[in-house]
């Protein structure tokens, strides 16, 4: 995470050079949002399980312009659990999402633009069973980072379209004790290699994001990304695609409603049918929650 920091502000030093500081523009702004959900049952005649769960998300943005140049960094973390009668607490939501930015704009609305992203999770998760439970996750495990080159078009503050035909991502498994797991099994973890705690890729990237306040006190974000493996089944897109829709009831109370649309050829999930082995498969999550969050706006000009 220090290397990627340090990253990030070496390329704010390069792309910011020798510009008179009156030229600088900065936009930022973004929601955190914390909910809870609480189910007492007391001689409950219909019968079920005391419960409690609750939410945190954070969304931020911070995006620089500067004579030709621009500048656009994006974070998005969220994590939660929940627990039903005696059972232990169980995850229900874990990311850690930046992305940055840095852009030349040699035409119009199009800039030529770096892109270094990365993603991974918190904490350890699980796949239950009626077993037990067993580990199946962790920081860096899996953990990505994409380093792409392409044209970034950028109509308007609330929309950007980006594609790279030069892009490299970056696959870790860090957790040494799933690592070996893998290696005693002969499996891909996450796509890795037995043994291996890397995997690079060479392939080209796609990356839509839009904006808007589509009525009073309901702002819409939506981001779709999509990765090909040039020399590994290029049909088989990697697709990522998350969605946020907020609904401001007052300055400290909102609604949120997330979805993410996952799908990796090298991310096995468990399959319905009986006795079937793990394979890759589209995954879903979708999440709503009514309590305490707050939006804020930034706009600064130096």
């Amino acid at each position: 995470m220090k290397k990627i920091i340090s990253i990030i502000f070496i390329l704010n030093a390069a792309v910011t050079p020798g510009l008179p500081q009156s030229d600088t523009v900065w936009r930022s702004g973004g929601i955190t949002s914390l909910n809870f959900t609480q189910v007492s049952l007391t001689n409950w005649a219909a019968g079920g399980d005391n419960s409690i769960s609750g939410n945190a998300l954070v969304s931020l943005f911070g995006n620089m312009k500067k004579g030709k140049w621009s500048w656009d960094n994006t974070l998005d973390m969220a994590f939660g659990g929940s627990k039903i009668a005696d059972a232990e607490i169980r995850k229900t939501d874990d990311k850690i999402d930046l992305n940055s930015k840095a852009g030349y704009n040699f035409s119009n609305k199009y800039y030529l633009t770096y892109l270094l992203g990365f993603k991974t999770q918190f904490t350890e998760g699980f796949q239950y069973t009626d077993a037990g439970r067993t580990r199946i996750s962790h920081f860096l495990t899996p953990g990505y980072v994409l380093n792409a080159l392409g044209i970034d078009w950028k109509p308007n503050d609330d929309v950007s379209v980006f594609l790279s035909p030069i892009t490299i991502k970056t696959t870790i498994v860090n957790d040494q004790l799933l690592v070996d797991q893998a290696e005693l099994a002969g499996i891909k973890l996450y796509g890795v290699d037995p043994g291996k705690k890397i995997r690079n890729e060479v392939g080209a990237y796609f990356a839509g994001k839009y904006s808007k306040k589509i009525m009073e006190n309901v702002v819409f974000n939506t981001k779709l990304e999509l990765f090909s493996n040039y020399s590994n089944d290029p049909q088989n897109l990697d697709v990522n695609w998350e969605t946020i829709i907020s609904f401001k009831v007052n300055e400290f109370v909102n609604a949120i409603v997330t979805t993410q649309l996952l799908y990796d050829n090298d991310v096995f999930v468990p399959k319905d049918e009986v006795n079937a082995p793990p394979g890759p498969g589209t995954q879903f999550k979708q999440t709503f929650g009514i309590g305490f969050a707050y939006k804020f706006n930034g706009y600064g000009v130096k």
